[in-house]
């Protein structure tokens, strides 16, 4: 009996698309971080990347809970001293809406070149169009 382990010619990759108006950070990340990983497949490879694109529309319109839009930071580095730059999420959200699902998606992600390359599969917009038409993307839903 041998093990079976996924190449990266067997893999067949599918674009989803979801819709993030109303629905709460942390339950869509970890939704999209098992399917850019691939774990949602039964052939599953820890070592190989065989998960699937996914493209967020309405970023913008996340949800949040408690009082996180005050009280959560994103932190920065210039690499100066004393160079430490904060953000608070609703300034996130003024500005770069799409930042704000990109980096609770890279905190559950591989923190390795294997990630990275998995996180390159992630296409987030702000708004409820998108460029990827030509894909045909099938609606991923969060249940």
């Amino acid at each position: 009996m041998r093990t079976w382990t996924v190449r990266p010619g067997d893999i067949e990759r599918n674009w989803y698309v979801i819709d993030a108006s109303d629905v709460v950070l942390g339950r869509l990340a970890t939704k999209i971080a098992t399917v850019l990983r691939g774990k949602h497949r039964p052939q599953y490879t820890p070592h190989a990347d065989c998960g699937d694109h996914i493209i967020v529309i309405n970023a913008e319109k996340v949800r949040v809970t408690g009082g996180k839009e005050e009280k959560k930071f994103y932190h920065r580095h210039t690499g100066y001293v004393g160079g430490l730059k904060s953000t608070k999420l609703g300034e996130m959200r003024a500005t770069h809406p799409e930042r704000i699902i990109e980096f609770a998606v890279k905190g559950m992600m591989p923190k390795n070149p294997l990630g990275r390359a998995m996180l390159s599969k992630l296409k987030v917009y702000a708004g409820s169009e998108h460029p990827h038409a030509a894909q045909k993307p099938q609606t991923l839903n969060l249940d």
